[in-house]
């Protein structure tokens, strides 16, 4: 049990200020907006969201990789020690893939991009 003599209440109160402090000069940090630029600065930033979304489809891309890698271990192992629920874990792997590679094909339409091509290579 915590007794009220062995709290540090500099301590304390340093907390409690960095807690509600810290978060707030962060977000006056990034948060700042510059209207300045105009249309062009509209246009960065739908470039940099379009190769965000580039980023991200070769991420979930990736990891359906991974995932169809282990999984199929998985399954190897279960038919080497004779285990039930093989069928299950099929399908269950190829439900995954299958939203993973839909997500991947789905989300540069949602922010409405066609080709993904923003001057990347």
């Amino acid at each position: 049990m915590i007794r009220l003599q062995d709290i540090n209440l500099k301590a304390v109160w340093l907390f409690l200020f960095l807690a509600i402090m810290l978060p707030q000069t962060i977000s006056a940090k990034c948060g700042a907006v510059d209207y300045s630029m105009g249309a062009q600065q509209l246009h960065n930033a739908a470039v940099f969201v379009g190769t965000m979304t580039k980023y991200a489809v070769e991420l979930l891309k990736a990891v359906a990789a991974i995932l169809s890698v282990i999984a199929a271990l998985q399954i190897a192992i279960k038919m080497n020690y004779h285990e039930g629920d093989i069928t299950k874990s099929v399908v269950m792997l190829i439900g995954s893939l299958l939203f993973l590679i839909g997500a991947a094909t789905v989300m540069p339409a949602f922010f409405g991009y066609q080709d993904l091509s923003f001057g990347i290579k």
